[in-house]
């Protein structure tokens, strides 16, 4: 079975990306908005719970809960025609990335990570310009809390859904 891991934004946070989203993401209705700290990786049902849940919960209960801050959106263009809210780098959430990829954890990182919310995506050319320009142009000014990270599953209809939620700081 196919897993991620993410973060879920605070509902604020996630009405902000929906704006976009629920016109500029065909990828709308399968996840809410999210930070993903560990791109999608394959195995097994008792892999996961054997192996992986334990490391989970061993790293969150050793990671404090943290903060970040969004100011603009930002693309992986030319690569792709994605934009995203930009999530403001900080210590703490690399550190979470990396944890995320040690011990019984598949360490295959296709991507660097770039820590962000998705808010458009597999836009054509002409649209990914006219919009890129458009929010290129706002500010945001949004501050948010990072307390727990879930470890998702995807379903066959492509839709992510919670396989269990791991809180920060807590044993």
């Amino acid at each position: 079975m196919r897993y991620g891991i993410a973060v879920f934004p605070s509902k604020k946070v996630q009405d902000v990306a929906n704006s976009y989203r629920k016109r500029y993401d065909p990828h709308y209705a399968l996840i809410p908005p999210h930070i993903t700290v560990k791109e999608p990786f394959e195995a097994e049902e008792s892999e996961i719970e054997e192996k992986i849940i334990p490391e989970l919960k061993e790293i969150a209960k050793n990671t404090e809960p943290f903060s970040y801050g969004i100011y603009k959106v930002s693309s992986f263009s030319p690569v792709t025609n994605t934009i995203y809210l930009k999530v403001e780098p900080s210590e703490e959430i690399f550190n979470l990335n990396e944890q995320l990829h040690t011990g019984s954890l598949p360490d295959k990182k296709d991507f660097k990570f770039v820590p962000h919310i998705t808010i458009a995506q597999k836009l054509s050319d002409d649209e990914f310009f006219d919009v890129y320009g458009s929010l290129s142009m706002n500010k945001f000014d949004i501050q948010d809390n990072v307390g727990r990270f879930q470890l998702l599953y995807q379903l066959e209809n492509g839709a992510w859904s919670v396989y269990e939620t791991f809180r920060l700081g807590e044993g």
